[in-house]
């Protein structure tokens, strides 16, 4: 009887920009982990992160297809362009692999809900890195949520606002990403509003904006008003253009409750270790926030989700972010994307299929 495994044996898919910052900042920490092979279409990218790495190029592969017919593994993950990660997705579960996917996971909410079934069916895991659920500030807000701290929420504001639009026209490839602030960054908010609040939202109402000096091929800020299950209302103002005081990655958020209000900032600056990330509460008897203590949260940011997955596969157990959770975070970004080209409300659907395996594993 062989024993249980003592790390997962993984294929990196992807290792431009971001998911050459994976492969040398993240993975190589991860004592779960060993890595079994790199895929990079781009000879010269995949040849020069094998060397950094120290890795010999018998470990460098052009197509996942050929990584899978090569090398014995256990996982895939895919750091590689949102486009790619639902096909590349199916064929790591057809080939009997783990996924581990970066967000967006899908490009809607059904290709999303088909990939959970896939993965379900197969026995296997599709964890997705929303990688700001792994911060201290956010996890600290939803433990206060539901204490009620605050009394009943009465509206929640989140705002996000970067400018990345220094680059020339062509010279950046964020410029071309479909969607950019919704799919790329708003995804992360749209995510943490669902675990902050325990709630899914229902409908929504965006509006995106190109002002004349954006390089971006599509609109790269947006409004959005969300209503939550429970009828609260969301205002959320997320930008890539904007000249005004940076956010954190996470964004601003203000809850503002019966009892009180709660203020909360996370993922500030480039070192991902949650030391930046604040929690301010004031009740009905003070004028000013008082800033709460933040408890370490272990492993933060990209760190956290690949750990998860690797224990999760280790084990069997079930500490990280299954895609059966992120479906409704692609729902509500889907259903924000159809707004803001319709001009009007849109339900956010969540597919019958997954609701339908959901109570049948409840059952």
């Amino acid at each position: 009887m062989k024993g249980t495994p003592v790390t997962v044996r993984l294929i990196h898919v992807g290792l431009g920009g971001w998911g050459g910052n994976w492969a040398r900042n993240v993975v190589p920490n991860e004592e779960l982990i060993t890595v079994a092979a790199l895929v990079e279409p781009d000879q010269k990218t995949r040849r020069t992160v094998l060397a950094e790495l120290g890795l010999p190029d018998a470990l460098g592969f052009a197509s996942l297809a050929a990584a899978l017919d090569a090398v014995e593994s256990d996982a895939v993950l895919l750091t590689t362009p949102a486009v790619t990660h639902a096909p590349l997705a199916r064929e790591a579960l057809a080939a009997g692999k783990h996924v581990l996917v970066e967000k967006p996971f899908a490009a809607t909410a059904e290709e999303a809900a088909a990939l959970v079934a896939t993965a379900d069916d197969a026995g296997l895991l599709i964890h997705v890195s929303q990688n700001y659920r792994y911060y201290p500030a956010p996890r600290a807000a939803r433990d206060l949520l539901a204490r009620g701290a605050v009394g009943e929420v009465v509206s929640i504001d989140i705002d996000f606002r970067q400018w990345d639009n220094d680059l020339a026209v062509g010279a950046h490839p964020h410029y071309a990403f479909p969607h950019p602030l919704l799919h790329d960054m708003a995804i992360h908010h749209f995510d943490l509003l669902r675990m902050v609040t325990g709630e899914e939202a229902r409908a929504v109402f965006a509006k995106s904006s190109a002002p004349s000096f954006s390089k971006y091929d599509d609109e790269a800020a947006a409004a959005v008003i969300i209503e939550l299950d429970s009828g609260i209302t969301v205002s959320y103002r997320g930008s890539w253009v904007s000249r005004g005081k940076p956010t954190g990655w996470a964004g601003e958020w203000r809850i503002d409750g019966a009892d009180g209000e709660i203020f909360f900032t996370s993922r500030l600056g480039p070192i991902e270790d949650g030391a930046g990330d604040v929690v301010e509460v004031r009740d009905v008897a003070s004028a000013e926030r008082r800033a709460l203590p933040l408890a370490a949260t272990g492993l933060v940011d990209r760190a956290g989700s690949l750990h998860a997955f690797a224990h999760d596969i280790l084990t069997g157990e079930s500490t990280g972010h299954h895609g059966r959770d992120n479906v409704g975070s692609i729902a509500l970004m889907e259903a924000a994307t159809r707004s803001a080209e319709s001009g009007l409300f849109e339900a956010v659907i969540v597919p019958t299929p997954l609701d339908d395996r959901k109570e049948q594993a409840h059952a």
